[in-house]
């Protein structure tokens, strides 16, 4: 019997995932995934110099790393041109952090969440991971498509992370807000031209555990998100210009939503 077109797509999404690795670079980053247990890493590749100031790391991952010569280093890495690799390349697997359930309800940390609705410039999603895992953010949740994947920029702008800090990317971003709607989330998206403020939301709230939505800068939310939504919420503003990046609002936000 024929399989269904539905299950043909997942079997090969399966596949797709199973055979994705991420070439991670940098110091900082590389450090932080070698002393990450959860971390599968595939191949170390390392200038002398980088090598030496890793040893605690590279001996505690068990990893045996290949040293090559600064002026080649490209020739053995799939990096862009323009990564600041500082002599050090990691090839990982993605890191799978569980379900939208396991990590919201009974995870680490404030039952506080972020989704991320389009957010595709890895930079903005890394400096997002930081803030999260800063004020003890339970997870950051994005779409599997039209979001950043998880890439050694991103994992260089979140500064180690994206070890620490849970990043789930979900098939629907509505039906994971209906997900932590059921868990008990009030959902408060961001919209610059709402007419209640952040703080007012929050004091609505109360102690209640809280998802905050932020669109990509632009478009912002979409209309599915906003519907979804419980309230949408602005941060205040002075002036005449009255936009955020992305990143600001959501640390903003954060520190609002932990200090309420």
């Amino acid at each position: 019997m024929k399989k269904p077109s539905w299950v043909i797509d997942k079997e090969r999404a399966k596949r797709a995932a199973a055979a994705e690795t991420v070439w991670l670079f940098g110091l900082h980053a590389v450090r932080d995934a070698l002393m990450n247990p959860a971390r599968q890493k595939l191949r170390l590749v390392l200038t002398k110099n980088a090598s030496d100031k890793l040893l605690e790391a590279i001996a505690a991952s068990g990893v045996e790393p290949e040293i090559v010569d600064p002026r080649k280093f490209d020739n053995h890495v799939t990096l862009a041109p323009d990564s600041v690799h500082q002599g050090a390349a990691l090839e990982v697997k993605p890191l799978n952090w569980g379900s939208l359930e396991e990590v919201c309800l009974t995870g680490r940390g404030a039952p506080l969440v972020v989704m991320l609705d389009r957010v595709t410039d890895p930079h903005n999603v890394g400096a997002i991971l930081r803030s999260s895992e800063v004020f003890g953010a339970r997870a950051v949740v994005a779409p599997a498509r039209h979001s950043a994947p998880e890439t050694g920029a991103l994992a260089k702008t979140a500064s180690g992370a994206l070890e620490r800090q849970p990043y789930l990317r979900v098939t629907n971003l509505a039906d994971a807000m209906e997900e932590l709607r059921a868990m008990g989330f009030v959902l408060l998206g961001l919209a610059g031209e709402a007419e209640m403020t952040l703080a007012e939301g929050l004091a609505e709230v109360g102690t209640r555990p809280v998802a905050l939505v932020l669109g990509a800068e632009g478009p912002g939310l979409r209309e599915k998100t906003r519907e979804t939504c419980d309230k949408l919420v602005k941060i205040p503003f002075a002036g005449e210009f009255g936009s955020l990046n992305v990143s600001n609002a959501a640390a903003i936000s954060l520190y609002a939503a932990v200090n309420r």
